[in-house]
C-alpha cells in the first residue's frame, strides 16, 4: 500500500504541475494578463547550463547516494554541520547555473529590489516615521517595487548591512545565503526537539536537496526563510523570548509572514507548552512595541500595501487561474515530496506539515499571492520537507532523486525572476 501510495501522491503532482503549465501557456498566448511567461512560474523559458551545472549534479548525486547513511550515522552537531554546508553548496551551485554576476552577485541590485532604496536611508527614525509615506506609487519619493510592497524590516537589515561596511549586491547576497542556509539545521532541530530524533535525522537529506533552493539563491525570502525556521525552532525548544523577538521581527520582514503564527501555535500544542506561547508572545509584542514607538504602524503599512498592489498591472492576474495555479507553482518549490504527506498517517511531525500547508492555504484563498508564490513561499514550502520522515526507508532516495530533479529541471530550463 506505501508504495502504491507515493505513486498516486508522484502522479497527483505532476498532473497538477502539468495541468497548471498547460492552462498557462494558454492563456498567456490568447493574451489572459498572467504577466508570468513560465506560468504557473514567474519567469521565461530559456533552456541553458552554467557554471554551476556540474557542481549542482554532483551534490544531488552525493546526498542521494549518501545523504540517508551519513544522516543516520553521524553525531548529531556534526551532521548539522555537514548538512549545513551541503545545503550552502546546493544553493550556490544552483545560482551558479546563471554565472556568479547573473546568478548571485547581480540578483539583488535590480531597481526593483531593497538595495536600490538603502542610499535614501540617512536617518533610520525618520524613516521609519515616513516609511507609510511613500508606499503608494505615482507620487515623489515612492519606494522601489519591493521596498514598497515589505514593511521596514528588510530595508533595514540591508541599510545595516551598509552600515557595516558590506555594503553592494555581493555582500547582500552572500548574507542572504548564508541565513537562508540556516533552515537546514532549523527543521530537523524543529523535529527533534519535538522529541522524535530518527524523523529529524531523516528529514536532513530533503532539507538539502530543498528544490526552493532555486529561489533561496538569491531572493531576500531566503532570508525570511532562515529567520522564520530559526525562530520556530527556538520555540520548539523553549527558547521562547528569542524565538518572540525573532518571529516578531519577522513581521517587519514581510506581511505574509503572519501566517508563520500558524507554525508557532501547532509547535506550542505539541509540545503542550503554553507558558512558552505567552513568553514568545510578549517577546514578539516588545519588536512591535519598538517599531510603534519609531512611527511605523503594521497595520497602516499592510493597508497601504494592499492599495499599492491594486495600483499595478500585477492586480489584473485572474484569480480563477492563479488560486489553481499557485498550486503548481508551489509543488515546483516545495517540490513532489508535499503530496506525498496527504497519504500518511497522522504523527506529531506530520503535524508540521499539515501547519504549514494551511498557511498555505490561506495564502493562496486571500487573492493576495497571485503568481511568484515559488518565492513567496518559501518559509512556508520548506517545512514539506519533514514529509521525507513519513515515507518507507527503502523509498527515500527515490524520493530525493525527484526532489533533485524537480530543482535541476527548473533551474536549467527556466530563467527565474523576481
Amino acid at each position: 500500500m506505501p508504495r502504491r501510495a507515493d505513486l498516486l501522491a508522484l502522479t497527483a503532482a505532476v498532473l497538477v504541475v502539468a495541468a497548471t503549465a498547460i492552462a498557462g501557456a494558454l492563456l498567456n498566448r490568447i493574451g489572459v494578463p498572467l504577466f508570468a511567461d513560465a506560468a504557473p512560474l514567474f519567469g521565461f523559458w530559456a533552456p541553458h547550463v552554467g557554471p554551476g551545472t556540474p557542481l549542482a549534479v554532483a551534490v544531488a548525486a552525493v546526498v542521494i547516494v549518501w545523504g540517508p547513511a551519513v544522516s543516520a550515522r553521524l553525531p548529531w552537531r556534526g551532521l548539522l554541520a555537514a548538512s549545513y554546508a551541503a545545503a550552502l553548496a546546493w544553493t550556490v551551485s544552483l545560482a551558479l547555473v546563471g554565472g556568479w554576476r547573473g546568478g548571485i552577485t547581480e540578483r539583488l541590485t535590480d531597481w526593483t529590489e531593497y538595495l536600490h532604496d538603502v542610499p535614501r536611508v540617512h536617518d533610520i527614525g525618520v524613516v521609519l516615521a515616513e516609511f507609510t509615506r511613500h508606499v503608494l506609487a505615482g507620487q515623489p519619493g515612492s519606494w522601489t517595487v519591493h521596498v514598497s510592497g515589505h514593511p521596514p524590516g528588510v530595508l533595514l537589515v540591508y541599510t545595516w548591512l551598509d552600515r557595516l561596511g558590506l555594503g553592494g549586491g555581493t555582500w547582500a547576497s552572500v548574507v542572504t545565503l548564508l541565513v537562508g542556509a540556516l533552515a537546514v539545521v532549523a527543521v530537523p532541530a524543529t523535529v527533534k526537539a519535538l522529541r522524535d530524533e530518527p524523523a529529524a535525522r531523516a528529514v536532513i537529506p530533503f532539507v538539502v536537496l530543498f528544490p526552493g533552493a532555486v529561489w533561496m539563491g538569491v531572493s531576500a525570502d531566503g532570508l525570511f526563510t532562515g529567520v522564520t525556521t530559526v525562530g520556530i525552532a527556538l520555540l520548539a525548544r523553549r527558547r521562547a523570548l528569542p524565538a518572540g523577538l525573532l518571529l516578531g521581527f519577522s513581521l517587519y520582514l514581510s506581511y505574509g509572514l503572519t501566517l508563520v503564527t500558524v507554525l508557532a501555535l501547532a509547535v506550542v500544542a505539541l509540545d503542550r507548552s503554553w507558558r512558552s506561547l505567552l513568553i514568545a508572545a510578549l517577546g514578539a509584542s516588545l519588536v512591535v512595541a519598538a517599531f510603534t514607538a519609531a512611527g511605523f504602524w503594521w497595520l497602516d503599512g499592510y493597508h497601504l500595501v494592499v492599495q499599492r498592489y491594486h495600483q499595478g498591472d500585477f492586480a489584473q492576474r485572474p484569480y480563477a487561474y492563479w488560486v489553481f495555479g499557485n498550486l503548481g507553482a508551489f509543488l515546483l518549490s516545495a517540490g513532489p515530496l508535499a503530496a506525498a504527506a496527504s497519504f500518511r498517517s497522522s504523527s506529531p511531525t506530520r503535524w508540521l506539515v499539515v501547519a504549514a500547508g494551511a498557511a498555505v492555504v490561506v495564502a493562496d484563498l486571500s487573492g493576495l499571492s497571485k503568481a511568484e508564490v515559488e518565492r513567496i513561499w518559501l518559509p512556508f514550502a520548506v517545512w514539506f520537507a519533514v514529509a521525507g520522515a513519513l515515507l518507507p526507508a527503502a523509498s527515500r532516495r527515490w524520493w530525493l532523486g525527484a526532489q533533485a530533479v524537480t530543482a535541476l529541471g527548473v533551474e536549467h530550463l527556466i530563467a527565474t525572476g523576481w
